[in-house]
This record gives C-alpha cells, sequence and structure tokens, in this order.
C-alpha cells in the first residue's frame, strides 16, 4: 500500500517504521534542520524522512560512510546539551582490504562531529589508529539528492517535477543541481578537505594510511545554494565559533532555572536547548518554528502558544512572534488561501510546491484561533513588560484582528467564532485538533460547518478583555468598552449554550445549527486558561480531566476513553499533547486547583525521564502508564516540537504562581505550591520591568518560602499565601 497524504487530513500518513524506533539525530539553525541516523548518515528508512532540508527542500537525501563496502560500528551517539553538536563514536568492524589485508575489529576509532551554520552542514571526522600495526584504510562517503519538497516526502504523489542536472565536479568539490518547475534552480555544493583520492558525483574515496598511534581529520561542507544569495563559506571552526555565540548571546536573554532534583534539570536544560534551536531570525524577531521534521516553518497558532508557555522566561520570543505575524496579516480576501482582512497567519511554506500552488500552505490563513491567540498574546507580553511603544507598533494590526472576530469570524453575529473550509485544498478542520475526525457528536457523527469550538470561544473572550485593556492604555476608552461589553456577553452566552450538565464538562463544539457536541475532550480545559469557564464549573471540569478516563499518568488525554472515537493511538482522539496539558495546568491553577495542575506536572515529568534526550514529543498514545515501562511514542510526532518543548516552562509557572506586572515592576507569586519531587527552585536573571531578580522557593510540609536572592533595580516582590 503506498503512503498518501491527504491535504485536509495530512496528519494521518501510512508508515512502516517510526521515528522513534530508528533513533534519529535532529539539528536546525535557521531555514535549514537536518535529520541523521544514529552513525550520521542519511539512509532511505523507515518513512524516508532523513536528509538535510533547506526553506522545504531536502537538498541531501543520502549519505553513507563507509569503510571499505562495510559499515562502522556505533560505539555512541548523542546531540550535546545545547543542541549544537551532533558527536558520533564509530570503530571498525572485522574487514579485509582491497589487497587481502585483514583489519582487526576496534583497530581504528572515527569521531564524527556534525552541525548546521548559515545553510551549511559542517562535518568533521577524526581518525585515530590505536593497533600495534599501520592500517591502510579504505573510506567511502557515497552521496546523493533528489531536492523533493517537503510533501513529497510527507507522502504527496506529484505528477510532473523538475530536472535533476548533472552533477558538476572538481578539486574537491562535487555540486548537484536541481532546475524546478518553479524555474528556481536550487544546488547541494560539497567540498572535501583534504581532497579525496577519487571524487564523482556520487561518492568520495579515501585511501588513508594511519601509523599506530597516528590521528588524521578529514572535513566536509554540504551548503545548501537556495536562489538567493549564497552563504558565505568559512570554516568548521570559525562557523563553529559563530553558531556559539549567538547560541549565548540568546541564552543570555532568558532568565536561568535550576532545582533541587538533577532529572528535572535534565529536563529543563533540554527544553531551554531545543526552545533555542527551533528559534528562527526573521526580519521582525526570534520566531519559534513549529517542529522537525514536517512542521520547520513559521505556524501561527504553535507560534503563539509557544510564546505564551515561555513569556515569563523569555518575553523576546512573544515580541518576535508578535511583530512577525502582524507583518504577515491578512489584508484582502483570498479564498485559495482562506485569507480575510485583519486574519492571522495559520502557516507558511517556501518549497517548490508551495510556490507553484501545488498546496495552499504557501502563506495560508485557514486557522480559527491564531487572531484571538494573537490579541491574548499582545495583552499578555503588555502586562509581561510594560512595553508600550511595541503595542502602539502594532496597534493598527491588534484592532485590525478584533474587526475580523466581529466580521469574518463571526458570519451569522451570534457572538462566537466559527470557521467553514472555503478552500477544498485547506483544512477541514481548523481549531488545534485539525486532523478531519477531530469534531463530531456524542453518537460518533461528524459535525457540520460552521463549526465553533469551545476553546476558540475562551480564546475570543480573553482576547476581548485583554484588547479592551490596551485601548485603554492607548487612549480609547470608547473601544474599551465595547471590548469589554462584548466579552461578557459572550461569557453569558457561552455558558448556556456550551455547559452540558450531564458530563459535566463543556460541549466539545457547537455545530452548525448550534448542536452541542456533548463529547467530554481536552479542549474544556482551555476554557480554564482563558478565564471564560464559570467558577462553579472549574472544580468539575478539573475533577473530570484528572479522573481515569482522561489522566493516563503520563498526562491528560485529548479524549476521554469511553467516547465514540476515542483511540489512544489516534492523531487527536485520546493521545497526549505536552502542549495541551500545559494550557490545562495553567487553567486549573488559575482557578485556585494548582494541585490538580501539580498531578499534570509530574506526568509530563515523569515522561521526559522515559523519552530519549529528555525531550517531550509533540505528542505520544494515551496508553495508561504501566510500572517499569515508559509511554507509548506515536510514530509520526515532530521532536522537537516547539510547543511541546516549552510546556515545562508553562507548568511549573502555573506551580509557582508567578505573575509578573512589568509596567509597575511587580513579582507575584500566588499561593505557591511545590511537587514532593522538588525541594527547592531557583531562579536567576529573571527581568521584571526594569530590574532584575534573583530568587529561590524552597518547599516545606505545607508551605513553600519565598526568598529575593539578589536585586537590581525597583523589583518589588509580593506573596499571597
Amino acid at each position: 500500500m503506498e503512503e498518501v497524504i491527504q491535504i485536509e487530513d495530512r496528519y494521518y500518513i501510512l508508515a512502516t517504521s517510526a521515528l522513534a524506533d530508528d533513533r534519529t539525530r535532529v539539528l536546525k539553525e535557521g531555514e535549514t534542520f537536518a535529520v541523521f541516523d544514529c552513525h550520521g548518515d542519511i539512509l532511505s528508512v523507515g518513512m524516508g524522512e532523513e536528509g538535510i532540508y533547506h526553506e522545504g527542500t531536502r537538498y541531501l537525501s543520502g549519505m553513507e560512510l563507509r569503510l571499505g563496502q562495510v559499515r562502522p560500528l556505533l560505539l555512541g551517539s548523542t546531540i550535546n546539551e545545547f543542541n549544537e553538536l551532533l558527536a558520533v563514536d564509530l570503530m571498525n568492524p572485522d574487514f579485509l582490504t582491497e589487497n587481502g589485508d585483514k583489519v582487526h575489529r576496534d583497530s581504528v576509532h572515527i569521531f564524527r562531529s556534525k552541525f548546521l551554520w548559515s545553510a551549511t552542514c559542517f562535518e568533521q571526522l577524526r581518525i585515530t589508529n590505536f593497533s600495534l600495526h599501520p592500517v591502510n584504510l579504505p573510506l567511502t562517503i557515497s552521496f546523493r539528492t533528489d531536492f523533493v519538497d517537503i510533501f513529497e516526502v510527507r507522502g504527496i504523489k506529484r505528477e510532473i517535477r523538475g530536472t535533476l542536472l548533472e552533477p558538476s565536479v572538481q578539486r574537491g568539490t562535487a555540486t548537484l543541481a536541481y532546475k524546478g518547475l518553479d524555474g528556481q534552480t536550487r544546488a547541494t555544493r560539497l567540498v572535501f578537505s583534504p581532497e579525496p583520492d577519487s571524487l564523482t558525483g556520487l561518492r568520495a574515496d579515501y585511501r588513508i594510511l594511519l601509523q599506530p598511534g597516528q590521528e588524521t581529520t578529514l572535513g566536509l561542507t554540504i551548503t545548501c545554494l537556495s536562489p538567493q544569495a549564497p552563504p558565505p563559506v568559512v570554516s568548521y571552526r570559525s562557523a563553529l565559533g559563530q553558531m556559539q555565540k549567538n547560541l549565548e548571546k540568546r541564552r543570555g536573554q532568558c532568565c536561568e532555572i535550576e532545582t533541587s532534583n538533577e532529572q528535572f534539570n535534565q529536563w529543563l536544560t533540554r527544553s531551554y536547548a531545543d526552545l533555542q534551536m527551533m528559534l528562527t531570525e526573521t526580519p521582525h524577531g526570534l520566531y519559534p518554528y513549529a517542529g522537525v521534521p514536517w512542521f520547520s516553518t513559521a505556524f501561527g497558532r504553535d507560534g503563539l502558544i509557544t510564546a505564551f508557555e515561555s513569556l515569563w522566561v523569555c518575553p523576546d520570543i512573544a515580541r518576535g512572534t508578535l511583530a512577525y505575524l502582524a507583518a504577515t496579516q491578512a489584508t484582502e480576501i483570498d479564498r485559495d488561501q482562506e485569507a480575510e482582512p485583519g486574519k492571522i497567519l495559520h502557516e507558511t511554506r517556501k518549497g517548490e510546491m508551495a510556490v507553484l500552488r501545488e498546496i495552499p500552505f504557501g502563506r495560508y490563513y485557514g486557522s480559527v484561533d491564531s487572531t484571538p491567540l494573537f490579541v491574548c498574546l499582545a495583552g499578555a507580553y503588555y502586562d509581561r513588560t510594560g512595553d508600550v511603544p511595541f503595542i502602539q507598533s502594532i496597534w493598527s494590526n491588534i484592532r485590525k484582528a478584533l474587526e475580523w472576530m466581529d466580521t469574518y469570524g463571526d458570519l451569522d453575529n451570534d457572538g462566537f467564532l466559527e470557521y467553514s473550509r472555503q478552500s477544498e485544498d485547506g483544512l477541514l478542520q481548523q481549531g488545534w485538533k485539525d486532523s478531519c475526525d477531530s469534531v463530531f457528536h456524542a453518537d460518533g457523527a461528524f459535525a457540520e460547518a460552521p463549526i465553533a469550538l469551545c476553546e476558540v470561544q475562551g480564546y475570543a473572550y480573553e482576547a476581548r478583555i485583554r484588547g479592551g485593556d490596551l485601548a485603554e492604555i492607548l487612549g480609547e476608552p470608547e473601544l474599551a468598552a465595547e471590548q469589554r461589553h462584548k466579552a461578557e456577553k459572550l461569557r453569558i452566552r457561552f455558558q448556556g449554550d456550551f455547559w452540558c450538565e450531564e458530563i459535566s464538562t463543556y460541549a466539545l463544539a457547537l455545530d452548525g445549527a448550534k448542536n452541542p457536541c456533548r463529547v467530554r475532550s481536552s479542549n474544556a480545559g482551555h476554557c480554564l486558561f482563558s478565564g471564560i469557564a464559570a467558577p462553579e464549573h472549574a472544580g468539575r471540569l478539573g475533577d473530570l480531566l484528572l479522573s481515569e478516563s482522561f489522566f493516563t499518568g503520563w498526562g491528560v488525554r485529548t479524549l476521554a476513553a469511553g467516547e465514540p472515537r476515542y483511540n489512544p493511538m489516534s492523531y487527536h482522539n485520546g493521545s497526549i499533547w505536552p502542549h495541551d496539558n500545559a494550557l490545562i495546568a495553567a487553567g486549573l491553577a488559575r482557578y485556585g486547583y494548582t494541585e490538580h495542575a501539580l498531578k499534570i506536572m509530574d506526568g509530563l515529568f515523569q515522561t521526559s525521564i522515559a523519552v530519549d534526550l529528555h525531550r517531550l514529543p509533540e505528542l505520544f498514545c494515551g496508553f495508561r502508564a504501566r510500572p517499569g515501562l515508559g509511554p507509548i511514542l506515536y510514530p509520526l510526532a515532530c521532536s522537537p516540537q516547539a510547543w511541546a518543548t516549552a510546556s515545562v516552562f508553562m507548568v511549573l509557572q502555573s506551580a509557582l504562581g508567578l505573575v509578573i506586572d512589568g509596567k509597575r515592576n511587580v513579582l507575584s507569586f500566588r499561593y505557591p505550591m511545590l511537587p514532593r519531587t522538588l525541594e527547592e527552585v531557583r531562579i536567576r536573571n529573571l527581568q521584571v520591568g526594569s530590574g532584575k531578580v534573583d530568587m529561590a522557593l524552597r518547599r516545606y510540609e505545607s508551605d513553600v518560602a519565598v526568598n529575593v536572592l539578589h536585586r537590581e533595580g525597583p523589583v518589588e516582590v509580593l506573596v499571597t499565601k
């Protein structure tokens, strides 16, 4: 059976093996990412996702290191703690040279290191002879490319493609090129140093003679030459220094967190590193690209939620995200791209298929929640920083977003935001659960559009509250009053139309006939996050989300066990998503149910211990935790995924009750709690308005003590218990 993907159901790809099974290694820098196997090779295995990609195109589809005709044996493989470098240790197996000489196993050690910088993969091989005899080592690096679009890798079959050009080879350099149907020529340049004994458009061959104890080094750069200006040529050492300097600068813009639990620290360290790796420099600032390999591009919803999760740790991410989305806000109606004036981007793509509009995602606006979330984040960013000039710079975009909510987002003028697909090639479902089977009634029948999701009404409610607050600050009291009035009307109507007494939760959605989908879903937990949930319902909803039908020990499922479409192996109907859990935890803490939030925090923490590199994936299966066994991984999950990576910061913030009022230089801890796994949490270099503060929080039997270790500037610390 072929691996086929439908655009509107893009997540369900038929696969014969999982990313997790192959223990792939991922690097990303800017618009470039790479997926290698543990050896550092690129093989056509599993879904065939391995390769080096740039701007949505695969520039290298195969690379294999061989000693003679055999593959080296793997000793170890890891990404370092800051995601700068892939380090692989290899040794030779027993093999015969072409002359019939036997090279005994474990005679030769190969240290292979790789990193990405400026659209280039830099690789260095350090080869050492540890035997007592000279070794004449035949080493081959084979390579190939296909220049396929990322959507082709994911399963789309194209009727015609462009033309692979004849390779160009000269003095240690091989250039592979492709002339696309879009008229652009993309090329991959491989530069070997020293020059190989033999080089073709398919392989480089070395004959390396090593005396006992002797070491030699080979270098290889693989550069993605896009139609734009080619990246500068720099050495391995120089490029590594530039990359490390850039990452160090970014890390300095974030606060530091350390705890008394080393395993929790490993989760934090990996999350910091993954978040930095997913950040991409744009002309408008930093933007967290969504996930590797399938979503290494700007997604509106993903970027906004990632920025929310990390806002207290690094507000610059929110600033860059807001600036980028303001710059790409829709200004006219385009049904193919589902664009409408004021609407915020869903996703953007740069590959050949996007340029040719073979897919609608070149700049695509098919999400109902990005627009209200944009306004929510703008208000939250202002509260966090007090940055009035920046809010003024995007105020027209905020106003247009609010206008979209009143017009195109609510065509029937009932106060709810609804969606209905405008393009046949667009997404059928346009909330965060955007697989085609995610919205249905209690009998399993699919809901007919237009659809009003419960969590989206919560985002709209908060957007109007925050939009009103910003209008007040910027001297528009009439707009402020109007938005607050609409928020209150929405809140009242939402309680009446969405609350389902018989299942103790809010309906998943209202269908086109305004009939509620009486389904127990995690979407309702987002209503706690936004504050639209009624206080009298919050406790019952919290208890439901932590009941056995939802909570597995690892986290809260997207759908309760027993619902008609429940499947713990599905993408949205029973799986566990870390970002979903983080938003639910934040909502529970908001309503005073911090102990519930701690259970979610502990579930994600236990997951981080069990998964490779302490890296939470995009999602994992919703099976119950079993003694001595880890979570069941989902085969197509991106890892790293930005909003999964940043979830640790939001769940920790929820536990601590941490709130920053940047405009007043106030740091508050409201009813702080710590789980039994954490005795102490230390926070350094936390920016609070115009000041900075270092804190230590220590857990006692029934209390958490908050101590100021260092203070710069006029920072006031308030603790409510």
